[in-house]
């Protein structure tokens, strides 16, 4: 219970001393101290620090006693306090649409899960994500959540990608690709914000997120081509590898150099 409540804004000390509380009531400062093992003077700072957070109240005696506030009601007063800073932020610091596209990098696995959990968490109508089987795990979890928000959720994936999402399209891969130094991904929501990237072990781990109207075409042709050539090929796949060869061989050869 330390960390959760650190991460509503207490102090190592003050967070032993509200579980102290919790667990034995109307305590004072001296006998706090001695179940924390902690000196009187840091104790009783911490509770005047606790009593103004709204977390530690006092009883009148001698000596003054003290007792833990509720967890529940400080959860309530802090969901209280978060929806109406959140709600005013908004209001003031609601940025005018751009004039122009924008263009960010991110940097490193935290940074770059950061922007795939928020991208997926603000879409309302539609994702889009194209990556490869060994990346499914960075973007798994955010996808479900989306579909369950009723997001319609879309995943091209190469190779097979263990994902129960309505909509999964899956390529096999041929010899080629296994030798492949970087592994391209990338995520449209609602047709406006774009990610995209590499990963692999030659490559130092990063994404462009942007909302430039040519990206955005550019995926969403992407997934024009996908679902066209995944009805075809469901549909007249022996035909398809009679006339072109496994993996279209023989219309790629003569361009293979251009996509090496």
């Amino acid at each position: 219970m330390i960390d959760e409540l650190r991460s509503i804004g207490l102090s190592d000390l003050e967070a032993r001393i509200y579980l102290a509380l919790h667990e034995s009531p109307e305590m004072s400062g001296y006998e706090v101290a001695k179940r924390v093992s902690v000196s009187r003077s840091n104790v009783y700072a911490a509770l005047r620090a606790m009593t103004d957070k709204g977390v530690c109240r006092t009883i009148e005696a001698d000596p003054v006693l003290y007792d833990a506030v509720p967890i529940g009601q400080v959860v309530k007063t802090l969901k209280t306090q978060f929806d109406q800073n959140a709600r005013m932020l908004l209001e003031e610091l609601n940025a005018p649409p751009k004039s122009s596209p924008s263009f960010y990098s991110w940097k490193g696995d935290q940074a770059l899960r950061k922007a795939i959990d928020r991208l997926a968490a603000n879409a309302e109508k539609s994702i889009v994500v194209d990556l490869w089987s060994e990346d499914v795990h960075w973007m798994s979890e955010a996808l479900s959540e989306a579909e369950r928000r009723g997001v319609r959720v879309v995943a091209i994936v190469i190779g097979e990608s263990g994902l129960s999402l309505k909509h999964v399209i899956e390529h096999k891969r041929s010899e080629i690709w296994q030798q492949a130094q970087s592994r391209k991904f990338s995520m449209l929501c609602d047709s406006k914000s774009a990610l995209i990237g590499s990963f692999g072990r030659s490559l130092r781990l990063t994404a462009l997120e942007t909302d430039h109207p040519s990206i955005i075409e550019l995926l969403q042709n992407g997934l024009y081509h996908d679902l066209v050539m995944e009805r075809i090929e469901e549909d007249f796949a022996a035909e398809l590898s009679d006339q072109y060869g496994s993996h279209y061989e023989r219309i790629i050869s003569p361009f293979r150099e251009l996509l090496e």
